[in-house]
């Protein structure tokens, strides 16, 4: 065989192994062989204060490598940060393909030019997120679980639908604390293993 270069055809990560193939410029044939996944492969690598052995390991790789959280700097990802309602809907915009908005919001308090004005837009146009009662959406408010649970059934509704199952909120003495805006995706979230 007279074998052309290496092409990486799936990248590998520290989970999961990427492939990389070569053809045979006399006869077409391919190899193919795989990438170990490995440490120096890993999308968080760069920020400082994550740990590779904690919980969250997994979950910030793939947002960071399908462009839906980029961090708080180029060392820091902050992950016991608290996250804010514009923080939230810009995740949700990104993980939505970021889709060219022409619109604008009604919400008093969201100025162009600001990260989140375009995601803003979007979840507003597509019933993700209604702000306050006072026109207002508060995107450097802190998000509380109730709103951050909303914010998510609505966008699996306008992309999937509903899959219709529900957990009665038994098991949680506060149950009761649940605004009604929030009954039953909460309700949603916990049949689903969401939160």
């Amino acid at each position: 065989h007279t074998w052309g270069d290496w092409t990486v055809t799936k990248e590998a990560d520290c989970f999961h192994d990427g492939l990389k193939t070569r053809t045979c410029t006399g006869c077409g044939e391919t190899e193919v062989t795989i990438i170990p996944a490995n440490s120096e492969n890993c999308p968080s690598k760069s920020f400082t204060d994550l740990d590779a052995k904690r919980w969250y390991h997994q979950g910030v790789d793939y947002a960071l490598s399908h462009g839906i959280m980029e961090g708080m700097s180029g060392s820091l990802f902050q992950p016991d940060g608290i996250l804010t309602r514009g923080q939230l809907v810009t995740m949700l915009y990104r993980y939505a393909g970021s889709p060219e908005m022409t619109g604008e919001t009604s919400f008093s308090d969201v100025r162009e030019g600001r990260y989140f004005y375009q995601a803003v837009v979007w979840a507003e146009e597509n019933q993700i997120a209604n702000g306050y009662p006072d026109g207002t959406f508060q995107p450097n408010q802190n998000i509380t679980r109730e709103q951050m649970v909303t914010m998510l059934f609505r966008y699996v509704q306008s992309q999937d639908g509903d899959n219709g199952l529900r957990d009665d909120l038994a098991a949680f003495e506060d149950r009761d604390k649940v605004s009604n805006f929030a009954k039953a995706p909460m309700e949603w979230a916990v049949a689903n293993r969401v939160v």
